[in-house]
């Protein structure tokens, strides 16, 4: 397994990121995580559901196709949204922390990541990472701002579901997608808001979970369902051009 390593403006002068989607890439997968500091975007394309893991606890996934390994918004080496998902765009960058002593004290500060062993990277061919003399290239900017959306969600969806949990709004939801007489696909272990919880709060809690910014999450998250049609529609254009 690759070891990440902090990117260094003199060792990785030279490192290029190639853009574009596809499997060896690591893009065919047919959910992703995402934050809610991404949901007014998300809810645009995707469905947006709920999961719990390993430990039980709540995260937030956006459903990109209904068989294994299938993305039906990848064509050919394109991206077919007006919007990809914070860890699809984020690519082998992650937000790390190095130790540093300053003034006699000690701080953790967030570097950028990455596993230059990935797919994406070349000497070569690509976008530059950094401009000649040592700043930060506009793709290399534009992952930062990427990782700022993944690190400020990752920190608020703690809270959010903790807020919908109280307030009785996570509900299991069941995905029974019916194509014809002999394809149907159930996606098993999904959670969502519940309509019926939200309609039925109280007006302190309503003010509550307004004040916070988690009202406006439930209803983007809500809105987003809408994109399961579009989600069939896709998978059966693309069963009728094989």
């Amino acid at each position: 397994m690759s070891q990440p390593v902090a990117l260094d403006n003199i060792e990785h002068h030279d490192l290029r990121y190639i853009s574009g989607h596809g499997s060896a890439f690591g893009d065919s997968v047919n959910q992703t995580p995402v934050f809610p500091t991404e949901f007014a975007e998300i809810q645009r394309e995707y469905p947006i559901f709920f999961r719990r893991d390993h430990q039980g606890a709540f995260y937030a996934v956006a459903l990109l196709g209904l068989d294994k390994d299938e993305n039906l918004f990848l064509e050919g080496n394109q991206w077919n949204a007006r919007y990809i998902p914070a860890m699809i765009a984020r690519g082998p960058f992650l937000i790390g922390f190095q130790t540093r002593d300053i003034d006699g004290e000690t701080r953790r500060e967030p570097m950028i990541h990455a596993d230059i062993t990935h797919p994406r990277f070349s000497r070569s061919e690509g976008e530059p990472l950094f401009l000649p003399h040592g700043g930060n290239a506009p793709r290399l900017e534009r992952i930062s701002r990427t990782l700022r959306t993944i690190h400020a969600g990752s920190e608020v969806m703690p809270a959010m579901f903790s807020a919908f949990e109280a307030a009785g709004l996570l509900a299991p939801i069941e995905v029974d997608i019916r194509l014809d007489e002999t394809t149907s696909y159930k996606i098993p272990d999904l959670f969502g808001i519940s309509a019926e919880a939200l309609n039925g709060l109280n007006g302190e809690t309503l003010q509550s979970l307004n004040q916070t910014g988690f009202l406006a999450l439930a209803f983007q998250v809500m809105s987003s369902l809408g994109n399961v049609s579009k989600i069939i529609e896709m998978k059966n254009r693309k069963r009728h051009q094989v």
